[in-house]
């Protein structure tokens, strides 16, 4: 990649712009206030506004490996944290993707150095799953199973979180599991039920009332 043309299309792009609206960037400027916050993969080969076909400032977005939502990476808990309590997003959407690296890594046995303790949460999903994905004989047919397994298991996480509660009971903030098919370019949703998940947490989780 060159870097040079990078600012030749940042030319390009803001006169493009400017030639729609003049006041393109002096509105940008003014805040923002996006209706969605994105949790996906860092994988260069998803992005969530082409994916979605958002347009700027319509989505809050966060990414890392594997798309996670751990509760002691403070990345993570501070996005959700601000995109609940001070945007007032109306909808969370986990999002991963088939051909993940990050998944295909934690099913492989090696030792990844830095990588180890952040895969060992993929690893974890995997044992609460393994007699499901252990039936599973096919190795892709495995690996696409354990992205949708891990995308469940995060948007489970995030139905862990106080605020995210509190939201859902005061205002119905929705949490959406999403997969991007790479192979074809869809968006699925894994029509999770989460209002029932919650209901099934709550003996242990419930945060949201206090």
């Amino acid at each position: 990649m060159d870097l040079n043309k990078v600012f030749e299309h940042n030319k390009k792009w803001v006169e493009a712009k400017l030639a729609n609206s003049t006041n393109y960037f002096p509105q940008l400027c003014e805040g923002q206030k996006p209706e969605v916050l994105y949790i996906g993969c860092s994988d260069s080969r998803v992005t969530a506004e082409e994916l979605m076909g958002a347009k700027a400032g319509e989505v809050f977005v966060h990414r890392n490996i594997a798309n996670m939502v751990i509760n002691i990476d403070l990345n993570v808990m501070s996005v959700i944290d601000y995109a609940v309590k001070h945007l007032e997003v109306k909808h969370i959407v986990v999002c991963g993707h088939y051909v993940c690296g990050g998944v295909k890594a934690a099913m492989e046995a090696q030792d990844l150095g830095l990588l180890n303790p952040w895969l060992r949460n993929i690893r974890d999903v995997y044992r609460m799953h393994k007699d499901e994905l252990n039936s599973i004989e096919d190795e892709t047919q495995r690996y696409d199973r354990l992205v949708e397994l891990n995308v469940e298991e995060q948007s489970f996480n995030v139905l862990k979180v106080a605020s995210v509660q509190k939201a859902i009971n005061s205002r119905n903030l929705q949490v959406h599991s999403w997969v991007f098919d790479m192979h074809t370019g869809e968006l699925i949703d894994l029509q999770i039920d989460m209002e029932a998940k919650l209901k099934e947490i709550m003996e242990i989780y419930d945060l949201g009332k206090y």
